[in-house]
């Protein structure tokens, strides 16, 4: 009887693993889909097309054109990419939802936005997020 109790204090608890809930994933699923539709809105209707950018390089002063220099300014940079992969990075150390939603976020810029490597490697470290446990505060 006594040899039962001990088992049961000395056996190590289970933490479980960082897993969102239904509501968090659908939250997930619509934040993904999001930046990468902008980003590609932004890549294939604002940065590419050559009348755009003679237009803005003429001077056009307008949201269109702001958008599109942030972004070039952005990627140009790989921006979107080292974002991405600091914040996988923190989240792959301390699960939590609001760092994969910000990773996530920025990894779908950077893959459209032409940060394919950092984003691509953002994003593998996010899906070896989900196998760590949660720590024990949480």
């Amino acid at each position: 009887m006594l040899s039962d109790a001990f088992s049961q204090h000395s056996r190590p608890m289970r933490r479980p693993f960082f897993l969102p809930t239904a509501r968090q994933t659908n939250w997930l699923l619509a934040i993904g889909v999001l930046s990468v539709g902008y980003a590609l809105y932004l890549r294939y209707l604002v940065i590419e097309p050559s009348t755009v950018g003679l237009a803005c390089d003429a001077g056009l002063d307008t949201w269109l054109c702001l958008s599109r220099k942030a972004a070039i300014a952005l990627f140009s940079r790989s921006v979107f990419g080292m974002v991405a992969l600091a914040v996988a990075v923190l989240n792959l150390v301390r699960p939590s939802i609001v760092l994969f939603a910000l990773a996530l976020a920025a990894a779908g810029f950077g893959i459209v936005l032409y940060n394919v490597t950092l984003s691509a490697f953002a994003v593998t470290l996010l899906i070896l997020s989900l196998a760590r446990r949660v720590s024990a505060a949480e």
